[in-house]
């Protein structure tokens, strides 16, 4: 069925900082809701029926925000409550608005889940009627990107697309996470197609190039330094990916960071230039680099793998420029910092595991992956794609050894090892069909234009290595990723539609 356009106002709005109280016209009936649901779940199938939202966006974005978490009624650092996020800062007023559409106080949206998602799904049906959706539309997930975008917060382009994507990733991946009490909620993945519109991605990092680069407001840190870069500083944002990015933007905001990492896939962005004062650890901050991570200290289930993993390199990579130790003393948590009252990254950060990582002990690093091409390695190769192999095969349980860039005897044995697993020729040489098969590996989630995310990239980086061109590794299924899609399936005898079911996966992890 061909895609429903969206309507001009909802992308006009999405830069305006003023909140319009729409009138909201929730439905006249009173909802109906599985009465076997826990009561997380009866909130948002109320609140979805009440105001015309798709149920399925509402929870994506209350995860994406709180991993549905209500902190009991006490703040974000940008000044966002309960699992929607309701905020009231200096420059957002979301929580005010959804008072005055739903006739709830301040309070009970701070303090009560249910009251709070139908205060979001107020706001969000606010905005929709505002950019004129009719109900046709408002059905269709996939026309809310611009709105979901807005209700982030965000006036730069490129954040307010950060904010939407990662809703969207959710969408797609599904999403298996536990509430209030112990209330366990299912998210099933499902394909999406949103309408970005003329939202822009994000600029490359000048100073990490695997990062990507969105500046801070100029009135919350210092150009320049008054001391010689010596640690690395460890924060968690309490609060969400996009919505410490857009926080760090806000000039009432007087605080910032260099870097920033999302929890689900590890995405770096940077926000101030490391040769620049952020202010993020007061006596720290002439002296250090900030990153913070995405998530709350209280809830470890923001401590990710690829969080770990992502900051780590970053961290590594930090230390080797500036010939910092790579030790406790010198990369430190913001609670450590003299004359700091912060208690992050708090005692559910894993300091063991994040150091090996750090040091390389482990192996297995987020090293560099995505390359413009893959060349055949073999005993006796040495470099950065050497690192990526060992990484992969690492990841996949074949003992590479150290990560170091050294193609040797252990190297080439679990190189043969993962061959005969994947039932390719068992030759110890990693040629166009391992590489396929290595930078395909993984979990394997329907994919199609407009999907986004970690998966993504592998896909691409394993097109890039399969077709012998290549294929951007961003992250981001655009038009170029599905004719590389459509010319893999038509070389290898596949079914031609541009997405990435099964068989698609399927071919390509059997290194075809």
């Amino acid at each position: 069925m061909p895609r429903i356009p969206l309507g001009r106002a909802a992308l006009a709005g999405l830069g305006t900082l003023a909140v319009i109280a729409a009138a909201v016209q929730p439905a006249g009936a009173a909802p109906r809701t599985d009465r076997s649901e826990g009561p997380v779940a009866r909130a948002f199938s109320s609140a979805a029926a009440e105001y015309g939202v798709p149920r399925d966006l509402l929870i994506a974005l209350g995860y994406s925000e709180t991993h549905l978490d209500g902190h009991h009624g006490l703040p974000s650092q940008a000044g966002g409550y309960g699992v929607m996020h309701l905020v009231s800062n200096p420059a957002q007023h979301t929580l005010e608005l959804a008072s005055r559409l739903t006739g709830d106080t301040a309070r009970d949206l701070r303090t009560d889940t249910a009251a709070n998602i139908r205060g979001g799904a107020a706001v969000l049906r606010s905005y929709a009627d505002h950019a004129g959706l009719s109900t046709a539309e408002r059905r269709d997930t996939d026309t809310w990107y611009p709105l979901l975008a807005r209700y982030g917060g965000a006036t730069d382009p490129a954040t307010a697309r950060l904010y939407a994507d990662t809703v969207y990733t959710f969408l797609a991946q599904g999403v298996t996470a536990r509430a209030e009490g112990g209330e366990k909620l299912i998210l099933p993945g499902r394909e999406v197609a949103p309408e970005r519109g003329s939202l822009a991605p994000a600029a490359q990092s000048p100073d990490y190039p695997s990062a990507l680069w969105v500046p801070a407001n100029p009135a919350n840190y210092a150009v320049g330094r008054t001391a010689a870069i010596s640690k690395v500083v460890i924060h968690v944002t309490e609060g969400s990916y996009a919505g410490t990015i857009s926080w760090f933007q806000n000039p009432s905001a007087q605080v910032s960071a260099h870097y920033v990492v999302r929890s689900s896939d590890g995405q770096i962005t940077q926000m101030v230039r490391e040769k620049d004062t952020a202010w993020h650890a007061r006596s720290g901050n002439a002296s250090g680099i900030g990153i913070e991570h995405e998530g709350y200290i209280d809830n470890p289930s923001w401590f990710t793998d690829a969080m770990y993993r992502s900051s780590a390199a970053l961290t590594a990579s930090i230390c080797a420029r500036y010939g910092i130790p790579k030790d406790r003393a010198h990369v430190v948590g913001h609670s450590e910092v003299p004359g700091n009252d912060h208690t992050d990254p708090g005692p559910n950060w894993n300091w063991t595991y994040y150091m090996q990582l750090v040091g390389g002990s482990t192996g297995g690093g987020e090293v560099q992956l995505s390359f413009p091409s893959y060349d055949t390695l073999r005993s006796g190769s040495t470099g950065a794609q050497v690192s990526a192999a060992q990484s992969l095969l690492n990841a996949q349980g074949f003992d590479a050894g150290t990560v170091d860039g050294s193609f040797g005897t252990k190297t080439g044995s679990a190189v043969t090892a993962f061959q005969k697993a994947r039932g390719l020729d068992a030759d110890g040489v990693v040629g166009a069909r391992t590489w396929t098969a290595l930078l395909s590996a993984g979990t394997t989630p329907a994919l199609s234009q407009g999907s986004t995310g970690a998966a993504v990239q592998r896909l691409q980086r394993a097109l890039t290595a399969a077709l012998g061109r290549t294929v951007t590794a961003d992250g981001d299924f655009g038009s170029g990723t599905q004719q590389a899609v459509r010319d893999y399936q038509t070389s290898r005898s596949l079914g031609v539609d541009g997405q990435v079911g099964p068989a698609t996966w399927g071919a390509l992890q059997a290194g075809r």
